[in-house]
């Protein structure tokens, strides 16, 4: 059984994780990942690295975190998807390396394909 010291060890981890996934670190988040840190490891709102990655634009560290297996389709607390919040920010690399991964647009609520049209926007599929 862990104790609170190690408890705290890592929640600081994880939390260093997913400020990494947020900055766009890629080779410094992929050290924890690599090290054993499970790659769909999500903060307290269900926020996924995948989804901090995608939701702040860092293309390449997307693609790396979906390289070592994270989960595309993996939604959080919101029933929001990683795609989801790539199109909502407009960002367009990050949304072409999600579908190219397979990821659904009309998984989540509301759905990649709906956001797209509230903006007025294309969804390359």
């Amino acid at each position: 059984m862990l104790g609170v010291s190690d408890e705290k060890d890592l929640q600081a981890i994880a939390e260093r994780a997913l400020d990494l996934a947020r900055a766009g670190e890629t080779e410094r988040l992929l050290a924890f990942v690599d090290a054993g840190l499970p790659v769909d490891l999500a903060g307290g709102s269900g926020d996924s690295l995948l989804m901090l990655a995608a939701y702040h634009g860092h293309a390449e560290t997307v693609r790396a975190l979906i390289g070592r297996g994270a989960d595309v389709e993996r939604r959080n607390d919101r029933d929001q998807s990683p795609l989801a919040g790539a199109v909502f920010k407009d960002f367009g690399a990050v949304v072409s390396v999600l579908l190219e991964a397979g990821a659904d647009p009309d998984a989540g609520t509301p759905s990649a394909r709906q956001i797209a049209a509230m903006f007025d926007r294309e969804l390359p599929v």
